[in-house]
């Protein structure tokens, strides 16, 4: 069973969320909030496995509150999924960057949220769709760009790099262990020895690792 928090400053979309995943069978409701600090409070009472999240909220947003969760050994094992109506570049990488696992836009159709937070829950990362892209144009319009960070790079074998690079496409663990022509658990190992030479936390920041290291060059079809 899947523990999920619900934290939104609009009763109308808890209620929503909560009536949709409560038909789901393997996911459990645990409690909500309505602003990013009764969230970092519910997430250390109720330490629940999937937190869906919003951004925009009183008191304390949702950026900041998923900072404070991740960053808290209390409640560090808590998986945070943004949903949000704004897709801005910047709300994108600052959630990522905050340490969001998954990154959903609020016109998501019940069965995607539903994937979402099953995913997330697994300890893979999940971005919508325009988040990739999003992703490359904030890279490519940073004075930094030009200047690739590939020293982070060196610390992985040749098969971890394009590991790392086919991640960065927003390929599942699943889609790997195809592409590579490997198990499921062998490309599931790959991905968790690439996290913990680059001491990274999730899938979402080897995205974000990628483009640093020019890995993937911003524009490139």
């Amino acid at each position: 069973m899947i523990r999920v928090g619900i934290c939104d400053d609009q009763a109308l979309v808890r209620d929503g969320l909560r009536v949709q995943l409560g038909l789901v069978p393997d996911i459990d409701v645990v409690g909500e909030a309505s602003d990013g600090e009764q969230a970092v409070a519910f997430a250390r009472r109720e330490a629940p496995d999937v937190l869906v999240m919003d951004i925009r909220m009183p008191v304390l947003d949702g950026i900041e509150a998923t900072r404070r969760i991740v960053a808290d050994p209390a409640t560090e094992r808590v998986r945070v999924l943004v949903l949000t109506t704004f897709d801005l570049d910047e709300h994108v990488y600052a959630a990522l960057s905050a340490g969001a696992s998954g990154f959903l836009l609020k016109d998501a159709t019940p069965e995607e949220i539903v994937r979402a937070i099953r995913v997330v829950a697994a300890g893979e990362s999940l971005l919508a769709p325009t988040v990739t892209s999003r992703l490359v144009r904030e890279f490519a319009s940073r004075p930094t760009a030009g200047r690739p960070r590939a020293e982070l790079l060196t610390s992985l074998t040749e098969r971890e790099v394009e590991v790392l690079l086919l991640v960065a496409q927003g390929l599942s663990n699943a889609e790997l262990a195809e592409r590579l022509v490997v198990s499921h658990a062998t490309a599931k190992t790959h991905v968790s020895r690439i996290l913990t030479k680059l001491g990274l936390r999730d899938r979402a920041q080897l995205v974000v690792a990628a483009y640093e290291a020019g890995l993937v060059v911003p524009g490139a079809r």
